[in-house]
């Protein structure tokens, strides 16, 4: 036990100064150490509960809860959970009347990224393809209403569809060449064409006004109305992200949801069994970057500016963390992580120099302690339940 104890020791202090020596030359030496202390404790935090009784540990606690939840799904009628969103809803168009503008303002681009996540879902979370640019599809559909509101003075509901429009036929055109590839070489993939754009849109002076971005946005007007309030904006934010989320959860329950499933856990045998893996992973492309687009559209004309610092890869990567924390396939998982990694900066911006540390240490814990995510979806939940009844 003593061996065992001082091995594990020296496992922790090594793995700590390894993150200490990495963080040093970027992040100085007071908050290196911070990191250094963090990965310490929660090292020690894992070990700590691998050796607690059986039933006892933090994965058997929240095993419950899974269990939990999946015993609720079988037996709540369908009534039951049916009025549950709506609900859900009704309790998303109340709490904005009680916010100030800044809380407000964080509600509406909490709504944009539930739209962007249940975009990624679809690709990520259903087909099981690593996307590592999404945002490039965001950029797409929030250059063409700028360009078209401000050149061509085209107004918001008509940019609409053909930002989205754009970044589907950008994502058929992704898909085409990477339908052979899988994992790591398709997630360099994309992240490639997520750089390309950036980069075109900050060096396309002519037509991007590259780095200095596009200003004078017009906002969205309906019937005379038009919406410049932050309250007014939340609720049209608020229309879109309900209207999706609707959307993907009925493409979930259809058998191309169903097809994208079992391309997701097997490709292979999939294909041996008749589903069209080419043609859905096109498909999975194209809408996903439709609802990439819709969702830059959205972003555009309530900053009414864009530039391309905007959609760098740390934008892709929280969209994608939106995905992993709520529970790849789980709607309602989506939605949830999104709220969640929109307004946790904002709760962390007291900590400011921090508060990424605490992102990542967050992060890291959520893999130890919950790699199904926070929400997980009804077929994760049977798979972590068969998956620890065959170890025991």
């Amino acid at each position: 036990m003593a061996a065992l104890m001082k091995h594990r020791a020296v496992r922790i202090g090594s793995i700590a100064l390894l993150f200490f020596v990495m963080g040093w030359p970027l992040l100085g030496t007071v908050r290196a150490s911070v990191l250094a202390v963090v990965v310490v404790a929660l090292q020690a935090l894992a070990w700590a509960s691998s050796l607690a009784p059986a039933g006892k540990r933090p994965k058997d606690w929240l095993g419950g809860a899974d269990a939990a939840l999946a015993r609720w799904r079988e037996r709540s009628p369908a009534r039951v959970r049916g009025v549950l969103p709506w609900f859900v809803l009704a309790l998303a168009c109340v709490a904005p009347l009680g916010m100030n503008a800044y809380t407000l303002n964080v509600a509406t681009d909490a709504g944009i990224y539930v739209c962007l996540a249940l975009g990624l879902n679809i690709v990520v979370g259903m087909a099981g393809l690593l996307v590592l640019g999404y945002a490039a599809f965001y950029a797409v559909g929030a250059y063409t209403y700028a360009i078209l509101s401000t050149q061509a003075h085209v107004s918001f509901w008509v940019a609409l569809p053909v930002g989205g429009a754009l970044a589907a036929l950008f994502g058929l055109l992704l898909g085409l060449p990477v339908l052979r590839l899988r994992g790591d070489y398709l997630a360099i993939v994309t992240l490639g064409f997520g750089e390309i754009t950036r980069i075109t849109l900050n060096n396309w002076d002519s037509f991007t006004h590259g780095p200095n971005g596009i200003m004078g946005i017009a906002p969205p007007s309906l019937f005379g109305f038009t919406f410049s309030q932050p309250l007014h904006y939340f609720y049209l934010v608020l229309a879109f992200a309900a209207f999706v989320a609707f959307l993907s959860h009925r493409l979930e329950r259809s058998r191309i949801g169903r097809a994208w499933v079992a391309m997701r856990e097997d490709e292979t045998a999939a294909e041996a069994m008749g589903v069209p893996t080419v043609r859905l992973k096109l498909l999975a492309f194209t809408l996903a970057a439709f609802w990439g687009g819709l969702a830059g559209v959205l972003f555009a004309s309530k900053q009414l500016f864009v530039s391309p610092e905007s959609f760098n890869f740390l934008e892709s990567v929280m969209i994608l963390c939106m995905v992993v924390l709520g529970g790849m396939g789980s709607v309602p998982g989506v939605i949830l992580g999104a709220v969640l990694l929109a307004f946790l900066p904002e709760v962390l911006r007291g900590v400011a120099e921090y508060r990424l540390i605490v992102f990542g240490a967050a992060m890291v814990a959520l893999m130890q302690y919950r790699p199904q995510g926070l929400w997980p979806s009804a077929r994760h939940l049977m798979e972590f339940g068969e998956e620890k009844e065959r170890t025991g």
